[in-house]
């Protein structure tokens, strides 16, 4: 048994690895996201203004930046019940599950066989007139084996289990930052949508008694039918845009409530404005040498990557021969009960040694087609890098502009305040109508609407270059599991 144990032990050691060796992509080398550095204009609301922080990374729980005591409980909700979230975590086990199936490759087979049989011979000798035999037999024997890694295709099957293992835990990342940013922007949609509703129905108010007054005009014969029918039509047309907007921000709220693990019925939603959240003064952007290491679905495309190179040594070492190491003991006897008493003993010990010889040309396909899916993985992996590297770009450029147009609405939402108080006093003095200030009034408001717009989508947008910078998953999900 000793010399048993040290050939086992010396076949292992001498046995090779064929195959490619994996190798991590090196990032790319690039020193900035966008053709020309992107630079933030400072507001002239300080509450608007932000900074871009390069080569900084957003924090572990990055939405905190916002702010708001209720979108951080929101998220945390969604965190503790969201399904897609916990099927993540289960298919992350699962494949852990199959890794430490995978690893008992490398230990000893023992397996404990009995069996009782009772069994007739018959005469093989021809003419023979000796009767056929009737007997009972019973045996126990226990069996040592060992498969030998003598070209390493368990170890290249255990490294690319490794690698689904990676795989998967990257997806739960993904997911977890998908989840994140879903219900931050969901949370930031509705509290806009609630926002523009308010001031629809304001407009719609005043549509309202600019009608009325327009149809005293009528009825008097100051002015024409069609400012009556103009007037009505503006009307009905925000009565319009108001069951839209009322229309989306249920489905914002079906939405949260998936989200969070709920359904519709049951979720209690707390009524957010968009004055209730922060917008976030420095926004942290990874450099694009660290991108690469920090976004999981990159991650993911490299633990792929790393899966097929495996599978290429998998299908090579098929090719070679295997040694197998077996040894058999056990004891024989007429009956069970005589097991325990003076049986006969059996015993076997020795190598077994196959080699494929031929089989049409079936294993070098194989492993043409596992060097063309690690080709195709390769292509994969550069395509993420390259939407990565987009999504910050267009983030990048998306706060930009919103900085423009931010600056611009507001300066019109600014005007055109300023223009209805001036028409105010004009009407207080007598110098115009009440139905001219009344339009004023509306105008005022669709200038707040528009600036209140493109408030929304520059906190949606600093959402994206957050999320496109990979978030803060690493310090959290390390905390998570």
């Amino acid at each position: 048994m000793r010399k048993w144990l040290a050939w086992m032990l010396l076949a292992t050691q001498a046995g090779c690895l064929v195959g490619p060796d994996f190798v991590a992509p090196t990032p790319p080398r690039v020193s900035q996201y966008t053709r020309d550095p992107v630079l933030l204009d400072r507001m002239s609301d300080p509450d608007m203004s932000q900074q871009l922080l390069m080569g900084e990374n957003p924090p572990a729980r990055w939405w905190q930046l916002f702010g708001s005591p209720e979108l951080d409980a929101a998220v945390t909700q969604a965190l503790t019940r969201n399904p897609t979230l916990q099927a993540a975590v289960s298919n992350l086990l699962l494949a852990e599950d199959n890794l430490r199936a995978g690893g008992a490759v490398f230990y000893p087979r023992l397996d404990a066989n009995m069996m009782a049989e009772r069994t007739r011979s018959a005469s093989l000798v021809q003419g023979s007139s000796a009767p056929d035999k009737v007997f009972s037999v019973a045996t126990l024997s226990g069996a040592v084996s060992y498969a030998i890694d003598l070209f390493g295709e368990k170890r290249r099957t255990l490294e690319q289990l490794e690698a689904m293992v990676d795989v998967q835990q990257q997806l739960h990342h993904a997911a977890y930052l998908t989840l994140t940013a879903n219900v931050v922007n969901a949370y930031i949609a509705r509290a806009g949508y609630l926002s523009q509703i308010s001031l629809v129905r304001q407009i719609i108010a005043l549509e309202e008694l600019q009608l009325e007054a327009i149809q005293a005009r009528v009825d008097t014969g100051v002015a024409p039918l069609a400012d009556l029918l103009s007037q009505a039509s503006l009307l009905a047309g925000n009565q319009a845009l108001l069951a839209q907007l009322t229309q989306r921000l249920y489905q914002i709220e079906h939405l949260l409530a998936q989200l969070q693990g709920e359904f519709p019925e049951q979720a209690s939603l707390p009524e957010l404005v968009l004055a209730d959240l922060h917008l976030p003064s420095d926004i942290p952007v990874s450099l694009p040498s660290a991108l690469v290491r920090r976004r999981p679905d990159i991650l993911a495309a490299e633990a792929r990557m790393h899966a097929a190179s495996a599978a290429i040594g998998m299908s090579s070492a098929a090719q070679y021969p295997s040694l197998e190491l077996t040894a058999t003991y056990g004891v024989a006897a007429r009956n069970l009960s005589q097991l325990t008493g003076p049986a006969t003993s059996l015993w076997s010990f020795g190598p077994s040694l196959s080699a494929p010889l031929f089989n049409g040309g079936r294993l070098r396909a194989q492993r043409d087609a596992a060097v063309n899916a690690f080709e195709a993985s390769q292509s994969e992996y550069q395509q993420t890098v390259l939407t990565a590297f987009e999504q910050v770009a267009d983030a990048l450029r998306a706060l930009q502009a919103d900085g423009h147009i931010v600056s611009a609405q507001s300066a019109a939402a600014r005007y055109a305040y300023d223009t209805l108080l001036l028409q105010r006093a004009s009407y207080s003095a007598g110098l115009s109508s009440y139905a001219d200030m009344l339009l004023y009034e509306v105008q005022y408001r669709s200038a707040a609407i528009a600036s209140l717009q493109a408030t929304v989508q520059r906190y949606q947008d600093t959402v994206a270059l957050l999320v496109a910078s990979g978030g803060g998953w690493l310090d959290t999900a390390s905390q998570r599991r």
